[in-house]
């Protein structure tokens, strides 16, 4: 049902519009087919009865006139019969696009795109991002205002903007990934539930969008990223640092799906920044152990990822590249170029990586004040910890 629930929500919208209208009424039918699937099996063409009930139940609320008659006519609407042709189309595809539409901002798109494609409810999105299920609703809410407002059309956008509409659906799924990798904040370091749910529908768009390379490469880059998922924090939470996670906890199948992803995709299509990102994960994964690892080949791709895409970020994660290859001093340097970059100001994790350097390059009271310091910046109970206990075994 969360498969057909976007399939089912983008054909109302298609045929009526009212995004709220047509959203309501397909949760109606779902939870209809939750209650009477078990008892009375599920129908031939699934995706139709769904259509069907959630018409049926839009056009009775429009029609009604009491609270009485909508619940007559609704019970009534269940004992019709399916329509029997149900245009085979599948419109999660533009109801994705419309939810990651220019005119909303970034967490208003994140909302929208896990309430209507995701098929999560107002209060597990709130929970995820930790705010009160109220902020969430309203925020869900204006965002369907503003796509209206905007004139937006439920259609696929127009060729030219495709590329860059593209770009934005994938950003919004990435951020959906790294909130359930690693929390922004809250007392818990990952979210299975966002990371999963991320995964999904990735996979899902690559299926509608198989010759994307950058939808291909994300794909990948989250596999071969939560494949190490059950190794990242010991039984009472603490987090385990990649360099001592025990590797035999890895998700192998799931490694050997993001790089069989990444090897039919490299080389076919222009690289991006997803699938470099995944390409330097692929190597982390496939190395036997930490001092295996071909930091080596990790700082070619972050050269070309650099080129590729530019950012204090992948400067940040190639200073550890060229510290792993050419020594901590040499990161340190490369480190100090972000100083006064405004974008990392706020950034605990480049206090983080400057404590670790400096660790490194043996400088233990330095170090222990950036871990202290990266302590102080975050949000997230298992990183303060995780840094306050780094910063005690140097005092």
């Amino acid at each position: 049902m969360r498969e057909l629930a976007p399939q089912v929500l983008g054909t109302l919208v298609r045929r009526y519009g009212q995004f709220d209208a047509c959203e309501d009424a397909v949760q109606e039918a779902l939870l209809a087919a939750a209650l009477q699937w078990p008892e009375k099996q599920v129908p031939d063409n699934p995706r139709a009865w769904l259509v069907t009930v959630a018409s049926r139940r839009l056009v009775d609320e429009w029609r009604s006139e009491t609270a009485r008659r909508r619940r007559e006519e609704n019970a009534a609407a269940l004992e019709l019969p399916v329509q029997a042709h149900v245009a085979d189309h599948d419109d999660t595809l533009t109801l994705l696009f419309l939810c990651c539409h220019p005119s909303l901002s970034v967490p208003s798109q994140l909302a929208l795109t896990l309430r209507a494609v995701g098929g999560l409810t107002t209060a597990q999105i709130a929970n995820a991002f930790l705010v009160p299920e109220a902020t969430m609703a309203q925020r869900i809410s204006r965002a369907k205002e503003r796509i209206k407002s905007a004139g937006a059309r439920f259609d696929l956008p127009p060729e030219p903007e495709r590329a860059d509409r593209l770009r934005v659906v994938l950003h919004v799924l990435y951020l959906v990934f790294n909130e359930g990798y690693m929390t922004s904040s809250g007392p818990v370091l990952q979210r299975a539930d966002l990371t999963t749910e991320a995964i999904r529908l990735t996979r899902l768009l690559h299926t509608l969008m198989p010759l994307e390379g950058e939808v291909a490469g994300l794909l990948a880059l989250m596999l071969l990223t939560d494949a190490r998922r059950a190794a990242r924090t010991n039984v009472d939470g603490s987090i385990v640092p990649l360099d001592e996670q025990q590797r035999d906890r890895w998700n192998t199948a799931q490694i050997e799906d993001g790089v069989a992803l990444l090897t039919r995709t490299l080389g076919t299509v222009p690289v991006g920044p997803y699938q470099m990102q995944a390409a330097i994960a692929a190597v982390h994964d496939e190395a036997p152990s930490a001092k295996e690892t071909d930091w080596l080949q990790i700082l070619a791709l972050y050269e070309v990822l650099e080129r590729v895409s530019p950012g204090p970020v992948v400067t940040l994660n190639r200073a550890v590249a060229v510290a792993m290859v050419n020594g901590p001093r040499a990161g340190l340097a490369l480190l100090g170029t972000l100083d006064n970059d405004y974008r990392m100001a706020h950034n605990h994790r480049l206090e983080a990586v400057r404590a670790h350097l400096l660790e490194l390059a043996g400088e233990p009271v330095a170090a222990r004040e950036s871990y202290l310091r990266a302590a102080r910046m975050t949000a997230s109970l298992p990183e303060q910890r995780h840094l306050a206990l780094r910063a005690a075994r140097l005092a």
